[in-house]
């Protein structure tokens, strides 16, 4: 298929709007009522809480302004995918394409479809990810959770498959609501703000130690021992900041692309950034640091929401999960689909999910997409996969920004109708501070490091396999 045909088939429905909610509700799932109970056992203050999800907050947003000059001068399906192509060639580009495939976009709405249930199962227990629906062996075990994911998986994939016009309505109801959702608890924790508690977290807000799950503090040995605590707490930020750049994935159906995919990223991540680090200080206005790092099972939002609405706010929380879970997962299935269609397109992939069905989406790669989330949802192990491919995540997200220079100097003269904010300076920012933590995560957490880059590299051999 031309890509002069590839424009005709592709409808342009997503305006503005449209494409910032996309970008939003990839980022927003269950990661932030969650995650920010192990970053605080990994700092043990509410200083350094905040200054973490800063940290990731500012990575994403510079990241997400750099990407705005790509989005202008290659407004194509596929996004990310085709900058580094154009950057630095075909098997980079496949290997990105094909760690999303396996593990990062498959992985994420596997993590994000359980979630769901697992929330669920506070209103109707027979959804419990405690209970077993059937076991092989004394190994595999597969939960209530996990089994019924698959149905939500496929009501959704469905969904996509019948045109981009009722994805879009689904994408927008739910992530509306998720956002002015979380502003109002956010508003609510501060009017029940509890003196005592804000005082006592923030008389010494910055020493950092590590909380054990027992709720006792204890003190780091050295300076590197202090390093390795911030980029395992970084871990988990990066990943619930991930997903910001679905919304170039389907730059092939968005109107007016070379102004609106730039400023969607803009503000898509500036208003996510907002949320998580208010929501963060909200944690800490109502819960003292030792509550914040021991819920049971690492439930935080939970246990906040308690403190604020006494025993009906796990239901605030399951309620605001639920909605957050089915919007993300939905997000991302209709991004994810147009990367694999892009490689099909460059003969990278298999050739049917090159094609769109009669309402202009790519059906055959939202149907594949599925079934290897299905298989993942199943594993019960894509929690372990994405922690392990975090390293992965940020060595591809630096070298696209670094595509900018690669392909200043290549692409001297291609039109750029919008440029990098900040260029030279907030880029190279960027790459540094990725770097930084890549290092981090190599020298003191390297459980994090090498299964991420055995997956990547897999794609190595399979690239050369299909060239043949």
């Amino acid at each position: 298929m031309s890509q002069q045909e590839e424009k005709v088939e592709f409808k342009r429905e997503l305006g503005l709007v449209d494409a910032a909610l996309l970008a939003a509700s990839g980022m927003i799932g269950s990661g932030i009522f969650i995650v920010s109970a192990d970053v605080t056992r990994n700092v043990g203050s509410a200083g350094w809480l905040i200054v973490v999800w800063l940290i990731g907050g500012f990575m994403t947003l510079t990241a997400a302004v750099s990407y705005g000059e790509l989005s202008g001068m290659y407004p194509k399906a596929g996004g990310q995918y085709v900058y580094l192509k154009e950057a630095y060639g075909r098997l980079v580009a496949f290997l990105y394409g094909w760690s999303l495939f396996t593990v990062i976009q498959t992985g994420t709405i596997a993590a994000v479809c359980v979630s769901f249930f697992k929330f669920l199962a506070y209103f109707f227990p027979i959804f419990s990810e405690d209970l077993v629906a059937f076991q092989l062996g004394d190994s595999f075990k597969v939960s209530p959770a996990q089994l019924s994911s698959i149905a939500l998986l496929f009501l959704l994939t469905y969904l996509n498959t019948r045109g981009l016009k009722l994805g879009k309505i689904v994408q927008s109801i739910f992530t509306s609501t998720k956002l002015l959702s979380l502003l109002g608890l956010t508003l609510f924790g501060f009017i029940y703000l509890k003196p005592d508690i804000w005082q006592s977290n923030w008389t010494e807000p910055f020493h950092l130690q590590r909380l054990t799950k027992a709720g006792n503090f204890e003190q780091y040995a050295d300076t590197p021992a202090l390093w390795g605590a911030i980029a395992a707490a970084l871990v988990g930020t990066v990943i619930s900041y991930d997903a910001w750049n679905n919304v170039t994935f389907v730059a092939g159906e968005i109107k007016n692309p070379k102004r609106n995919i730039g400023l969607s990223l803009l503000i898509g991540t500036a208003v996510v950034t907002f949320i998580y680090v208010s929501i963060n200080l909200m944690f800490t206005a109502v819960l003292p640091i030792e509550a914040l790092g021991t819920p049971e099972k690492d439930r935080v939002g939970i246990v906040a929401a308690q403190a604020i609405f006494g025993a009906s706010g796990t239901a605030v929380i399951a309620v605001l999960i639920l909605i957050s879970s089915f919007g993300c997962a939905n997000g991302m299935i209709l991004a994810g689909a147009r990367v694999y269609y892009s490689m099909a397109q460059d003969g990278l992939f298999f050739r049917k999910t090159g094609e769109l069905n009669k309402n202009a989406v790519p059906a055959y790669a939202l149907w594949l997409q599925f079934l290897v989330a299905v298989a993942l949802s199943l594993s019960g192990r894509y929690g372990d996969l994405l922690d392990m491919i975090s390293f992965v995540v940020v060595i591809f997200y630096v070298l696209t920004i670094a595509a900018i220079y690669v392909l200043r100097k290549k692409e001297p003269n291609l039109d750029r109708p919008y440029k990098a904010w900040g260029y030279p300076i907030l880029p190279a920012i960027y790459i540094l501070m990725g770097l930084a933590f890549c290092t981090l995560l190599i020298i003191y957490k390297p459980t994090y490091t090498w299964p991420g880059l055995i997956i990547a590299g897999l794609g190595v051999p399979v690239y050369y396999w299909v060239k043949r």
